[in-house]
This record gives structure tokens, sequence and C-alpha cells, in this order.
């Protein structure tokens, strides 16, 4: 049996999926610093069950997963595979190759299989007990572990030589067995003591049996006491029952009369209501036609009102119509003169406005060129004023210098 290859994705600095075969001989991982060679180690032993997460340099056991760098994002797994060659069946299975894999997401589930087969960590754990291949056999050796075995308590080494030798399994199964004795020895301590507390408990209990007998045999006489009160019950309400079938039929006869009576009455009011509805109906209408012709009568009156006055105003309109057509014509004669007289005054007008608009085009130009020329004053004065001020500054320092003189 020997090691054939290792699967890595995702697990520490294996951002992409690697695969470590393994040939006959001796094979080297070779590498400078942080290079991640531990971390191959690191792989076989959590995949072989290895639970804590410090054995591992990490915090917890997310730390195992890939966290990203600046140009790869982080992973949400962490899978690894371990590949082993069991031709010669030192493993308890029947499979020429075992294949054993684990994958922890970072939601905290993980998950081991045995060639594909989804298994538990005790699965794993007695496939490779006595075979040093453990997480703790012999067949791992870290850094610092041959110091740590030599310098390491007795019952520590004594692990390892039990590993080796091949006896770890035998002796697990029997401190299990020796839990299960403990625990069956417990459950016949208990069991002993409830007898004793039973066997104190006949006494007592005898008399309860005498007086629960009792009970029965006085609860039997209560119920056949009680079912005679029953018959006698029945046979009563059956007495009862026959009276008042017979009431019943003769108020059954009586309804079937009223409600007869009561059909041939409901039968006329129904005719009767239907002829007031009618009635009613037509009333209605009279009503509606009296209402029609009285809003009819008083709209024609209205409108004979109106049309007099309208003959009256009309008549009054003629006379002073007349009288307006002769004064229109006589102001219409006027006006057609004073519009020859405006036709010609607007030709003046229009005639003084051209000459007006020369001479305000004339007028434009001498004031550009006299902005122009306000333009030129303006940057002459500032250049003086600008002269002025530097000569005050002069002054002000010559009279700053006679004071510092005298």
């Amino acid at each position: 049996m020997y090691l054939k290859s290792i699967e890595v994705h995702g697990f520490k600095s294996f951002a992409n999926k690697i695969t470590f075969h393994f040939n006959n001989g001796i094979t080297g991982i070779v590498g400078p610093n942080g290079s991640g060679k531990s971390n191959v180690a690191d792989a076989v032993r959590w995949v072989l069950g290895e639970q804590s997460a410090k054995s591992l340099r990490g915090a917890n056991m997310q730390d195992v997963i890939f966290s990203g760098t600046q140009m790869r994002k982080s992973l949400g797994f962490a899978y690894v595979a371990i590949t082993l060659d069991n031709s010669d069946h030192k493993l308890p299975i029947e499979y020429e190759e075992v294949t054993v894999s684990r994958r922890v997401y970072r939601s905290g589930e993980s998950e081991y299989m045995i060639n594909g087969t989804s298994c538990r960590l005790r699965d794993v754990q007695e496939l490779f007990m006595d075979t040093g291949i453990g997480k703790e056999g012999y067949s791992i050796i870290g850094q610092g572990q041959i110091d740590k075995i030599l310098s390491g308590k007795p019952e520590e080494r004594r692990e390892l030589f039990d590993e080796a030798a091949g006896i770890v399994k035998f002796k697990k199964r029997k401190a299990l067995a020796e839990r299960d004795l403990e625990a069956e020895r417990l459950n016949l301590s208990r069991v002993t003591d409830i007898i004793s507390e039973i066997e104190r408990q006949i006494g007592p209990l005898s008399k309860q049996s005498e007086v629960a007998k009792e009970y029965l045999r006085l609860k039997e006489q209560l119920k056949k006491l009680e079912v005679n009160q029953f018959l006698i019950e029945y046979e009563k309400n059956n007495q009862l029952k026959i009276e008042v079938d017979n009431k019943s039929q003769i108020v059954t006869e009586d309804f079937s009369q009223t409600q007869t009576k009561f059909e041939n009455i409901k039968t006329e009011y129904e005719k009767l209501e239907e002829d007031l509805e009618q009635l009613g109906e037509e009333l209605e209408v009279a009503k509606s036609c009296k209402s029609e012709l009285q809003l009819s009568i008083e709209k024609t009156d209205g409108e004979i009102k109106v049309l007099r006055e309208q003959v009256a105003s009309i008549t009054q309109n003629e006379n002073s119509f007349q009288s307006r057509i002769d004064s229109i014509r006589v102001n219409s004669g006027n006006k057609l003169t004073e519009l020859e007289g405006y036709r010609k005054e607007k030709q003046d007008i229009d005639e003084k406005l051209r000459g007006l608009e020369e001479k305000k085009s004339r007028s434009s130009e001498a004031i550009l060129l006299i902005e122009d020329r306000i333009q030129e004053f303006t940057k002459e004065i500032e250049s003086c004023n600008n002269e002025i001020f530097r000569i005050l500054n002069e002054n002000s320092n010559i009279k700053t210098n006679l004071q510092r003189y005298e």
C-alpha cells in the first residue's frame, strides 16, 4: 500500500485545482519560504480527519479555505482527496484503490467521502486505524514532531508504539466495551434499587389492590343499576314520545288547514296588490301629463310676453335707427374730407421721418467717434491717475526719509 496522488482545490494557498502524483521511490517538494510546502502535509493531515484548526496553523476551520488576493477573489469551499493503492488489501475494504476526500464550506458544513460515497469521520478513522496513516500516525512527520516525540510524555510515545504495533483498534474497542460494561453495571445497580423499592411497596400495594377490587365490584354493580335506570327512563320517554307523536299529528293537520287558508289569502292579497300597483302607475302618468301641460302653458305665456316686448322695442328701434342713418350719412361726408387731409399730413410726416432717419444715422456715426475718443480719454485719465499715485508714493517716501533724517 502506497500513496498514489493528492488532489487539492481551494485549500489554503491552492486556489486552482492541482493534483500531486507520487510514483515509486522518493518524491520531494521544494521551494522558497512561504511557497506553501507545509500546506501539502497539512492537506494530508486535514483529509485524514484533523479537527484542530490550531494544528493546521489557523484560528478556525474556515481559515483553511482560500481567502483570496488582490488579483483573485476568495473561494467558498476547500476540497482535498487522497488516493491510496490497496492492492495488498492492507486497508479493510474490498477496493483495489481507495480515495478518501473531505470538503468544507464557509457556512461550516463538512462532509467526508470514501470512493465517492458519503461517510462519517469515525468511518475514516476506523479505516486507517493500525496502519500508521492516521492524522496522529507515524507516517506523517511534521516540523518539530520528532523532538515532540522524544521529549513527550511516556503515554504519548506509547500511543505511537501502539499505532506501529497495530493494536490501537483493539485497545479502542476494549475501551468502548469497558464503557459499555460500566454503563450496564450502573443500569444493573439502578434495577436492583428499583426491585428493593418495589419489594418495600408490596404490602401497601396489596391493600391498595383489595381496595381496587372492591372498587371494581361496586363499579360493576353501579353499572348494572345505571343500565336498569336507563331502561326505565327509556320506557317513560318512549311513552312520552307516543303521546307527543299523537299531538304532533293533530297539530300537523291543523297546520295544513291553516296553511291552505294562508295560501288563499296570500293569492288574493297579491292580486289586490297588483291592481293597486297598476292604479298607482296610471296615477303617476296622469300627474306627469298634468305637470307637463302646466309647464307648457307657463312657457307659452312667457314667450308671448317676450314677443310683445320685442315688438315694442323693434318699433322704437326702427325710428331711432332711421335718425341714426341720417346722422351717419352726414358724418360720413365729413370723415371723407378729414381722411384726405390726413393722407396729405401723412405724406409730409413720412418725408420728415426719412430726413430724421438720415440725421439719426449720421448722429450714430458721430456717437461712435465720440465713444472712441471717450475711451482714449479714459485710458489717459487712468494713466494720469497711476502717475499721480506714483508721485504721491514718492512724496510720501520722501517725507518719511526727511523725518527719519531729522
